[in-house]
């Protein structure tokens, strides 16, 4: 059993940063490969990003690529996302996931376990 807790999600104005936490519990977090997806109102959960169990190798959808930079820390169990240059699109709530079965994966579907989420809220 995996459990995920985000935090770290806020009100911001366009061009303002932010960072989210991922917190998991589990002795072999360091095997799992982790993921960020965002659910906005009315629309379909969508990938965010995605990092190898090792932290190698990372993913990014095209709309956020070169503006969020996902991490994480093996040694404090921890998973990050630093998002700069919000925009008002960037608004949804953001979950973290994590894939235990196999390598990061872009399709939800694929994951395993689910936090509760964190609203990220951009303002114009």
């Amino acid at each position: 059993q995996v459990q995920l807790v985000e935090s770290g999600g806020g009100l911001v104005q366009a061009g303002d940063s932010l960072r989210l936490s991922c917190a998991a519990s589990g002795r072999t977090f360091s095997t799992y490969a982790m993921g960020w997806f965002r659910q906005a109102p009315g629309k379909e959960r969508e990938f965010v990003a995605a990092i190898s169990w090792s932290g190698g190798r990372t993913y990014y959808a095209d709309s956020v690529k070169g503006r969020f930079t996902m991490s994480r820390d093996n040694a404090k169990n921890m998973v990050y996302l630093q998002m700069n240059s919000l925009k008002p699109e960037d608004t949804a709530v953001y979950y973290c996931a994590a894939l235990t079965t196999r390598g990061a994966s872009v399709k939800y579907s694929d994951y395993d376990y689910w936090g509760q989420g964190t609203q990220v809220t951009v303002s114009s």
